[in-house]
C-alpha cells in the first residue's frame, strides 16, 4: 500500500512569521496537532501542539512575540506519496515521530501521515511507531 493512500491530503500550513498564539489557535480551530511551515512555497519545518506547550510555554515565551520560526523543527522527516507504508513507518519509528510530512517529487508538502493513519491500515505497524516516539517522551 503506498503513503498516498493513507495520507491525510488536506494539508494546514503556516508561516515561519506568525506568533506561536496564530499556531495555536489554527491548531484549535482545525482540530490538528502538527503543521508544516512553508516559506516561499518550500517547506522549512514543522510545528506541533507540543512544541507550543512543552517548550515555548513551559519556558516561559511570550506566545504574542514568540515567532514559529524562534522554536520549529527544522529538520523535517519527509516521505514521498509514493512511497510504500511500511517505508513511511520505518521513518517514524526510527526518527521517533508521530508525523511525517509528505511531500511529491517536487517537493511539495501534499498531506501528513500520523500514527493515527497507520493504524487504519496496520496495528503492528503503528504500534510500533507509538513505542518508539513514546520511549524519547
Amino acid at each position: 500500500m503506498r503513503v498516498s493512500e493513507l495520507m491525510s491530503k488536506n494539508v494546514e500550513t503556516i508561516s515561519p512569521e506568525k506568533n506561536i498564539r496564530q499556531a495555536s489557535r489554527w491548531m484549535r480551530d482545525h482540530n490538528i496537532g502538527s503543521l508544516p511551515v512553508i516559506s516561499d512555497g518550500k517547506l522549512v519545518g514543522m510545528i506541533t501542539d507540543r512544541d507550543i506547550s512543552c517548550f515555548a510555554v513551559a519556558m516561559g515565551h511570550n506566545p504574542e512575540t514568540t515567532l514559529i520560526k524562534n522554536i520549529m523543527s527544522v529538520d523535517v522527516v519527509t516521505c514521498y506519496d509514493d512511497d510504500d507504508i511500511t517505508h513511511a513507518a520505518y521513518l517514524m519509528e526510527q526518527r521517533h515521530i508521530r508525523r511525517l510530512a509528505v511531500v511529491d517529487h517536487n517537493s511539495k508538502v501534499i498531506g501528513l501521515l500520523s500514527v493515527t493513519d497507520l493504524a487504519r491500515r496496520s496495528h503492528k505497524l503503528s504500534g510500533k511507531v507509538l513505542e518508539a516516539a513514546d520511549a524519547i517522551h
